[in-house]
């Protein structure tokens, strides 16, 4: 019996795409159809994720690239920001994140804030390992790739977890926005922002109290 497979592939690489495409073509089981739709932003993909709920075509796996540009009303800022949205809106939908990012940091930050069913580093990718990933995620998951696997291994001492405001405020002070202004971006008041600035200046641990060391480090941790 043939089995329909409904894919969102969200990256802002076309080539990529093209490659992750091809392999699952190839690869795919004799029962297996894939259906593949393709956003290169968040906006594309909030789009089609919106469109597959009011059509009742659900998608059954998301790929999901970390490192995308923010969507036009600045409510999403990563794919981060979009998988959190993803299983808000598709709780059933297997996500399988890729990312440059090898961060024990921000690896440990992503499976707290998202719980990925796959999760590949993109250094790691090789053909063989991206279908070997999409068939356990679809039957056994989850799936992480090598790299992923021995950061969780070694004992990640911090459970701080950077939350989706604490991002927001990383974003729109690396776009140039001035913290007097950032309650009117956030609904929340200028005591709160200063409170989740000085977290997060313990959290990287930035002694200098300056925003562009902020920046510096969370940009060097793949935050920004």
């Amino acid at each position: 019996m043939t089995e329909m497979i409904k894919i969102l592939m969200i990256d802002d690489h076309p080539m990529i795409i093209e490659g992750y495409q091809n392999t699952l073509l190839f690869t795919k089981r004799d029962n297996q159809e894939l259906d593949i739709d393709i956003a290169n932003n968040c906006d594309e993909a909030v789009l089609l994720m919106n469109k597959s709920l009011e059509s009742n075509t659900l998608y059954d796996v998301l790929f999901v690239d970390i490192s995308l540009p923010p969507s036009t009303d600045g409510v999403m800022t990563s794919g981060e920001d979009l998988a959190v949205y993803a299983r808000s809106i598709l709780p059933n939908a297997k996500i399988i994140i890729l990312t440059m990012f090898n961060e024990s940091f921000r690896i440990h930050n992503i499976i707290k804030t998202i719980d990925p069913e796959g999760f590949l580093i993109k250094s790691d990718l090789t053909s063989s390992e991206l279908a070997s990933a999409f068939q356990a995620v679809l039957n056994n998951p989850p799936f992480y790739s090598g790299t992923v696997n021995s950061h969780i291994r070694k004992a990640i001492t911090t459970d701080i977890v950077i939350d989706e405001k604490n991002r927001k405020i990383l974003h729109l002070l690396s776009q140039g926005v001035k913290t007097k202004n950032l309650s009117s971006h956030l609904d929340i008041s200028l005591s709160a922002i200063e409170k989740r600035k000085k977290q997060l200046r313990d959290i990287f641990d930035v002694q200098d109290g300056q925003d562009e060391t902020l920046i510096g480090e969370a940009r060097k941790k793949g935050f920004v």
